[in-house]
């Protein structure tokens, strides 16, 4: 590869991330708001202040990027303590109290898989975390969907020892390695991107909720998808994943329509933008993320 030449599956993990992190930043800039986000969501109007701040889901996504384009796979021994030392540079990025516990006892020198297991009684996190960093895996993994379930798994692992924690990084992961494949042949197909997160998905609640995503259809109306599905006001894979992937297969040729209906509901709103950006990048394309929230969102670093 000569200089400045991107190797391709680096390239969609780059354009996932940009996705990803601009997401993640507007949903973030309504969720600070509360309950007076909602005229300005009804409206689609972005918030004026500036940067929009991108928090804990672009943070670690970056971690992932990063290895990806250093060794090409993931690996938790190496992956956990990066985590850790990001979340330690800047932990105001809005880590979850269980992150925060766990990188924090990481970043002390404690095994990963020790603190990952200790979580919630020792059943480990079956929290949105691991499936709001996974689509840039997806990304990279593309060709291949059998390795993204696997690498989806190895980046859920320092974090989520629930299995339907992982279960949920799977999902995304797999959603946004279809969406590149399905752009890269110009046949774009919502039901089938359904389908293939179903059939690769681990059993659990989380693929119970994409079974029934398939079952409303993608004509439904999204709020009642998002009653029906949960928009992630439980902060748990099962009540976000299920919802994020219907979205992104409704509007897989728009990523502003799809991030506005993924943050329009009540619910974790930076992790639901963040997932379907992440995915949705990949099939409308990058130079589909309006010009403006690029311009909106922090730097990445």
């Amino acid at each position: 590869m000569s200089s400045g030449e991107i190797a391709v599956e680096v390239s969609r993990a780059l354009d996932s991330l940009v996705g990803l992190s601009v997401g993640d930043a507007l949903g973030q800039s309504f969720l600070l708001l509360g309950a007076a986000a909602e005229p300005l969501l009804a409206r689609r109007a972005v918030r004026k202040e500036r940067p929009w701040r991108w928090t804990d889901d672009t943070a670690m996504a970056i971690s992932i990027v990063r290895h990806l384009n250093a060794y090409g796979t993931l690996d938790p021994d190496e992956l956990a303590p990066a985590f850790a030392d990001r979340y330690m540079a800047e932990p105001h990025r809005g880590y979850g109290g269980a992150a925060r516990t766990v990188l924090t006892r990481i970043a002390a020198g404690a095994p990963w898989r020790r603190e990952a297991a200790r979580l919630f009684d020792g059943e480990g996190s079956m929290g949105n975390g691991a499936a709001m960093r996974a689509a840039p895996i997806g990304a990279y993994f593309a060709a291949d969907l059998k390795r993204t379930c696997d690498q989806a798994l190895r980046s859920a692992a320092p974090t989520h020892a629930h299995p339907d924690g992982a279960a949920g990084a799977v999902a995304v992961a797999v959603a946004a390695a279809v969406a590149a494949d399905m752009a890269a042949h110009g046949a774009l197909d919502g039901d089938a991107l359904l389908a293939a997160v179903h059939e690769h998905t681990p059993a659990g609640p989380t693929r119970a909720g994409i079974a029934s995503a398939r079952s409303l259809g993608l004509a439904a109306d999204p709020a009642e998808a998002a009653r029906r599905l949960g928009s992630g006001a439980q902060v748990i894979a099962a009540d976000t994943v299920p919802f994020c992937v219907w979205v992104a297969a409704r509007h897989l040729d728009s990523y502003e329509e799809a991030v506005w209906t993924a943050i329009t509901p009540p619910g974790d709103r930076d992790t639901t933008g963040a997932i379907v950006g992440g995915i949705v990048a990949l099939s409308a394309g990058v130079d589909s993320i309006p010009a403006e929230w690029r311009r909106a969102r922090e730097p990445l670093t």
